[in-house]
């Protein structure tokens, strides 16, 4: 009976991650037998091998004929995957993988283009021209991936899918005017010197918008090990494009329309699954894109939408030209110019930030505290997309309803007026917004907002003016 009860009574337990839970117990020969362990497709373990006897024998072991899948893991997936990353880490990168094979393959067939426009194989080609060629394609490159970087750097963070998805249909671009250039023996230096330019602006934002979705998908500070996995899993798929290439190029070298046959073919793919694995990503920060439509959808219904369905609706092709104007974080100089505006403005402003809003051009700027916080810049953000929604059709609460009313039908000409009423209005609508993003799961301690380095500090407050 008390081996019976030795076998029935765990000695101890283990697990992996947030799997579930196996335990182990005692056989009658004194040796321990685990629980045979639930076993997912992406984790396989060495440690679900069924340990030795002390005689070594470990025939018939479930576990061994794993060992290898455990390896693979090891190198390419992040160390305690699934649970190391986001949910939403494997969708993106199975689509990311076929996005990549489709471009390498794409990149095989520009490549030779360019060789064959550059005069390889040609017996008259010129070394020196072939030279000249290159060195005006880089540098024109070189010259693009600076300007680009500052003129929309800052950007990047904002709208990290929006910007990988035009860098990957740039890079398509790109790739089709490396396989023209041939074509027009004239202008190939203009037309790979602009391919090139283009293929540089796509290591930017491609390069800066995967550092912000790595930031994203590392859950436990490991932003070095899945950006090391990624480049793993990279590497791993141009490898298989480069195999590939090599028995595709012998086909379709000496006849150009299948060449670009394949090219649309692959180009076709290559869009789809970056559309895909874009669309796979659930970011639970807010920028103003998601932000515009979960206000929205709180003012009209009075609920707060989860990131998961806000990112299912957040536009891709859109988001580069919102309808509104939003500045925060611009300098105080840019809006007054005396005392009186400047009590104008600071007047009904009792958060740590000064809206102005003008009508007729749709736009809102803001001036920010030195004391405002990522809750502040939420409020002045939130702030103006209300003003907007005064401009537009739909349900909306009964306080702003009234304001509707009377911004469209023109009787009140003062914008001051609007805003300091709609402070006043926030002041009770927007903690429960902020409790509903908390409650809905979004992370409201953080923000992916565009806003500008200038702050201010003001005296002046409706209680005490200066003349």
């Amino acid at each position: 009976m008390a081996d019976v009860a030795g076998l029935e009574t765990p000695l101890c337990s283990e697990q992996f991650g947030s799997g579930a839970a196996r335990g182990c117990r005692a056989t009658p020969d004194g040796s321990l037998q685990w629980e045979a362990e639930e076993r997912r497709w992406w984790r396989f373990s060495a440690f679900t091998v069924k340990p030795r006897g002390r005689d070594g024998d470990g025939e018939g072991s479930p576990g061994a004929a794993l060992l290898p899948l455990s390896g693979l893991q090891a190198v390419f997936l992040p160390q305690g995957f699934p649970d190391s990353v986001s949910p939403d880490y494997l969708p993106y990168q199975i689509w990311d993988s076929v996005q990549a094979f489709a471009s390498s393959l794409s990149g095989s067939l520009a490549t030779q283009a360019v060789l064959l426009g550059i005069g390889v194989g040609n017996a008259k080609a010129s070394v020196s021209a072939a030279t000249a060629t290159w060195l005006v394609k880089d540098s024109t490159g070189m010259l693009g991936r600076i300007i680009f970087a500052w003129w929309k750097g800052s950007k990047l963070d904002c709208n990290a899918k929006q910007w990988r998805l035009f860098a990957d249909i740039l890079n398509d671009l790109a790739m089709f005017l490396e396989i023209m250039a041939p074509i027009y023996p004239i202008c190939f230096t203009m037309t790979v010197s602009t391919s090139n330019l283009a293929k540089c602006i796509v290591s930017v934002a491609g390069g800066a918008t995967r550092a912000a979705l790595t930031v994203h998908q590392a859950r436990r500070n490991n932003m070095a090990d899945v950006s090391a996995k990624d480049s793993s899993q990279e590497t791993l798929v141009n490898l298989a494009g480069l195999l590939v290439s090599l028995l595709m190029l012998p086909l379709v070298s000496d006849c150009p329309s299948l060449s670009l046959g394949c090219f649309f073919l692959l180009t076709t793919i290559h869009i789809y699954a970056n559309y895909r694995a874009v669309r796979a990503l659930v970011i639970e920060i807010l920028n103003e894109s998601r932000l515009k439509l979960v206000l929205k959808h709180f003012l009209q219904k009075g609920e707060v939408l989860d990131p998961t369905s806000a990112n299912q609706m957040e536009p891709l092709w859109t988001g580069f030209w919102p309808s509104l104007s939003l500045s925060l974080g611009v300098p105080l100089h840019r809006l007054i110019s005396s005392v009186f505006e400047l009590q104008q403005l600071v007047e009904g402003h009792q958060e740590p930030y000064l809206l102005c809003w003008n009508q007729s051009r749709n736009q809102v700027q803001v001036v920010l505290s030195q004391m405002a916080g990522s809750e502040t810049i939420l409020r002045a953000a939130t702030h103006g997309l209300v003003l907007e929604a005064l401009q537009e059709d739909g349900p909306l609460p009964k306080e702003l309803e009234e304001l509707r009313n009377r911004v469209q039908a023109g009787a009140e000409k003062d914008s001051w007026v609007i805003v300091r009423e709609t402070h006043q209005v926030l002041n009770k609508l927007f903690p429960k917004f902020l409790e509903g993003l908390q409650a809905a799961g979004w992370k409201t301690d953080k923000h992916q907002l565009e806003v500008d380095e200038w702050r201010a500090t003001w005296l002046l407050s409706p209680e005490k003016k200066v003349l």
